[in-house]
């Protein structure tokens, strides 16, 4: 019988601790190893929803990207939605897993999912913060080239390519060849992009002021939106955990969406 803490060895083995920011919480947040899992249910979030859905399809386990804890918890009550999850996790004897920033980081995670999805060739890091076991440069950015094109058609393609409701963009006047990519709130990172010579930077989250630092420094700025370009990775974890796994039944919740709208 497939158990907890051997799930979460095999998640290791694909997004190391040791990756993860310094910040961030990532692993066994809920639950105990030893416990038997015989269906896993597969989701960005670990919110209330996919909570209820994971009690109601009968999972002992919910592997997400995002934490279910990240900031201190003062009180677990049903007075707030991570109150009423951990609670419910709880009653139905359910575990839950995440891989956060160590997936962001991690070869084949977050941002080659979603430098795969927007079609992006020639990959490499940018920035490497190290190398893994297998060889492989690891880090926060990816950066890739597509065919020379209008940012026009490349704000199309992202859209399309990513299910997006909408996108916010700066345009400084360049064609879209190379191209970075941060999945969730990376815009921070936006000088990693301009000093690898990339002319497009596609993450999440942007603040006002950082669309204005891209323009000033001529880089292409697109928010695709949180949900859009990390949920790509959900795909791949599924599979993995299948193929790992095969006396597991792997689902990717059906009921988790975006909840940001555009009107």
């Amino acid at each position: 019988m497939t158990t907890v803490g051997e799930i979460l060895t095999f998640l290791e083995t694909l997004a190391p601790r040791a990756m993860k920011m310094d910040w961030d919480n990532v692993g066994l947040l809920c639950g105990g190893r030893n416990r038997p899992v015989t269906k896993i249910l597969v989701a960005l979030d670990p919110f209330e929803g996919v909570c209820k859905e994971a009690a109601q399809w009968g999972a002992e386990l919910i592997v997400t990207h995002h934490p279910l804890i990240f900031s201190p918890l003062k009180a677990i009550t049903d007075e707030t939605s991570i109150g009423r999850a951990v609670q419910l996790l709880c009653a139905h004897g359910i575990s839950a897993i995440n891989a956060h920033t160590n997936l962001d980081c991690a070869p084949g995670g977050v941002n080659d999912c979603l430098a795969a999805a927007l079609g992006l060739q020639d990959l490499h890091v940018i920035s490497p913060s190290g190398v893994d076991a297998l060889g492989r440069e690891w880090g926060l950015l990816r950066q890739g080239v597509v065919e020379n094109q209008p940012l026009s058609d490349f704000l199309s393609h992202v859209k399309a390519a990513l299910r997006c409701e909408g996108l916010r963009y700066v345009e400084v006047g360049k064609p879209v060849h190379r191209v970075a990519v941060g999945g969730g709130a990376c815009a921070s990172e936006l000088m990693d992009a301009v000093n690898a010579g990339c002319d497009t930077f596609v993450t999440a989250d942007v603040k006002y002021n950082q669309f204005w630092d891209a323009h000033d420094l001529g880089l292409n700025l697109i928010d695709a939106g949180h949900f859009p370009t990390e949920n790509p990775v959900i795909t791949l974890l599924a599979a993995k955990l299948a193929a790992n796994f095969p006396d597991v039944t792997v689902k990717i919740s059906e009921t988790h969406r975006d909840c940001m709208k555009f009107f």
